[in-house]
């Protein structure tokens, strides 16, 4: 019996119908119908009348409308209309038999009304004295309610807007909003005196976002705080109340709290290959099955959640103790040097000595892009760290620790066990001869300037395991003590908890992890995000996903609060606001070390300028790493943007 089952889809997400010119479909996949008809039959249930003047009753809209997600409670049946400006005596409104014509362009020149090529139908989208005005009516359920909308990229102005609305009013039955489907759509609103319904409020009116597709079995697992939860098996799926920074492996993902597609529990949820979805009061819908074995099934468009079978349960028992070693002959560490690099000489192909994420920004501080800096700094080589480790006696310790009385088979025991391990770490003493060439190169590079002191390990961005948010960042470290006990703790995150756990099912040998560290100089941004140079929804492959929030960018990823999202399209160069930023505060750099909570004037954190200046980065960021899709952190002081990582995007699925 299934227990619960929502609906959505990607075109939801975006609360817009779909259209084939961004996802190439043809215009019979978009016709409605049921799902045991024939084209011919669908077109058979609708008006053979080409258009209708007016719109009288529901009964004369739903003759001429096509509906998307049609059976499902995002239902959106929709006409497209079209306004003659220069019918005479005067301009006329056509509802147009959408399911017979689907587009605007194929009504107008079998109604003979347009003639010329791309250019003459383009004109309409872009000039302010332009012959028609093209638009579509909808249902829209979230609101439950009649809109009108344009193209994104249409540069409609106020008095198109107000000409549209009042012929609607006087040609159609029911009240009518008009919905922005860009950031400009909403500035000529503003400017017309009317008040539009905007992405991201509808979007905030859903009640399930699918993050990752894919399905599991496991046992449901209800956990209000996951600091205070200690016996998370690989088996579980967990319903969060919270986004966490980060997670131990699990087998699937329902947060009731929305985040961003890039938060580092999305980002482990992809690279583990498990389903993750926001599912609104998930906790209160699923709490009368805390405990029980359920099968999880996430899509693009549905989930679903039922009892599972006892065979299910068993299979996936089987499964969860099965170690994957799948990524352990990737890590490539050379720990036979311990000198420190400057990040100008470094190139991609130095992941070998100092991580990924180290090499790759040198990659791009050294590619020259227009308009982009990476701040300076310098990393401690993996050779550093197995100096540090060899004279601690790591080999011999971890041995002693794994050899602990069920180490292996209790997850309280191996967190217990790990904390003291990292407590020693971050105590040992330094070598001298160490301390002092890192001394040296913090004065004389870095001016002793605060800086990041980031985690470059040799088990991030493989391929199937990214490694996203496991490992420790110590931001605007002052001071050379501050310095060495930052070095300390970052080389001792390598046995984080969840590092260690999600290292441990993706069956990496754990004596094969070295740490890199990037001591880089802080900025003290005014915003700062991540973007995606694809959508990471794959829905609409011209457009850029960007998520951002004011002051420096730790909140971004933690996605404890929704960020500003937004995508980009760079076809119709139109800024699509998914949702605004939720916080009341942002962290800024302090005075004598470390960050600090300051109020902000302002929650909009991206201007169209900055998305626009952003987006235009990706291709060169791209192009330096095969053409790969990036996900790239990054910030802005001013007009200046500065990159602070870029690492290939996980795409949905992977393994």
């Amino acid at each position: 019996m299934v227990l619960v089952l929502a609906t959505s889809s990607a075109s939801a997400q975006l609360a817009r119908k779909p259209s084939m010119y961004e996802d190439g479909r043809t215009p019979q996949e978009l016709i409605a119908r049921p799902s045991t008809s024939t084209p011919a039959q669908a077109m058979g249930d609708h008006s053979s009348q080409p258009f209708a003047a007016d719109l009288p009753s529901q009964a004369a809209f739903e003759q001429l409308a096509r509906i998307y997600n049609a059976g499902t409670p995002l239902a959106q049946p929709h006409v497209i209309f079209v306004i003659d400006r220069q019918a005479q005596p005067a301009a006329r409104l056509y509802f147009i038999n959408t399911p017979r014509f689907q587009l605007h362009d194929r009504f107008l020149r079998e109604q003979g009304l347009l003639r010329g090529g791309k250019d003459a139908l383009n004109r309409n989208y872009r000039d302010a004295g332009r012959r028609f005005i093209l638009g579509t009516l909808s249902w829209q359920p979230q609101i439950d309610g009649f809109v009108y909308e344009f193209w994104e990229g249409d540069q409609l102005t106020a008095p198109l807007l107000r000409e549209t609305e009042a012929q609607l009013r006087s040609h159609f039955f029911a009240p009518v909003q008009f919905k922005a489907n860009a950031s400009a759509h909403e500035q000529v609103a503003a400017a017309a005196g009317i008040t539009p319904v905007t992405q991201s409020a509808l979007i905030g009116q859903q009640h399930f976002l699918p993050l990752n597709p894919g399905q599991a079995v496991g046992r449901l697992r209800l956990v209000d705080d996951i600091d205070q939860v200690h016996d998370l098996q690989p088996s579980d799926i967990v319903v969060l109340r919270e986004v966490p920074i980060t997670l131990p492996p699990v087998a699937g993902v329902l947060t009731e709290q929305p985040s961003t597609m890039v938060s580092h529990v999305n980002l482990l949820a992809k690279g583990w290959g498990v389903p993750n979805a926001y599912l609104r009061d998930a906790s209160q819908q699923l709490a009368a099955h805390n405990g029980q074995w359920m099968q999880l099934a996430v899509s693009a468009k549905d989930y679903q959640l039922r009892a599972a079978t006892d065979a299910e349960r068993d299979q996936a028992l089987a499964r969860s103790n099965i170690k994957r070693s799948i990524t352990g002959a990737s890590i490539q560490k050379d720990t036979r040097s311990s000198t420190l690099q400057p990040l100008a000489a470094l190139r991609a192909a130095h992941r070998r000595q100092c991580g990924a994420k180290a090499a790759n920004l040198g990659e791009v501080r050294n590619a020259g892009i227009a308009g982009v800096q990476v701040p300076d700094g310098f990393c401690l080589p993996f050779g550093a760290y197995a100096s540090a480790m060899q004279r601690f006696g790591l080999a011999e310790k971890m041995a002693r620790m794994q050899q602990q009385p069920g180490f292996d088979s209790d997850a309280a025991v191996r967190r217990r066990a790990l904390a003291a391990l990292r407590a020693e770490i971050e105590q040992m003493p330094m070598n001298a001869a160490f301390a002092n060439s890192l001394q040296t190169r913090w004065s004389n590079q870095l001016q002793q300037a605060g800086v990041f002191v980031r985690s470059s390990s040799s088990s991030e961005d493989l391929p199937g395991f990214s490694g996203a948010g496991l490992y420790t960042t110590v931001p605007n470290v002052k001071g050379e003590a501050a310095l060495q006990d930052a070095v300390r703790k970052v080389w001792a995150s390598v046995f984080n908890f969840e590092a260690w756990e999600a290292r441990r099912a993706a069956g990496i040998a754990q004596d094969e992890v070295a740490m890199a560290v990037l001591v880089q100089k802080a900025v003290d941004s005014d915003a700062s995000g991540v973007m995606v140079t694809r959508d990471p929804l794959g829905h609409t492959p011209h457009s850029v996903f960007i998520a951002a929030k004011r002051g420096i960018g730790i909140r971004v990823v933690e996605g404890r609060r929704v960020a500003e999202q937004v995508l980009y399209s760079r076809r119709s160069q139109a800024v699509q606001v998914l949702s605004r930023s939720a916080e009341d505060t942002e962290l800024r750099l302090a005075p004598g070390g470390g960050v600090q909570e300051v109020a902000v004037a302002q929650r909009q954190v991206l201007s169209d300028a900055l998305v626009k200046r952003l987006a235009a980065t990706g291709p060169a960021i791209e192009k330096q790493f095969g053409g790969r899709t990036q996900d790239i952190e990054w910030a802005a002081i001013g007009d200046q943007i500065l990159i602070l990582q870029s690492r290939p995007f996980v795409q949905a699925g992977q393994q």
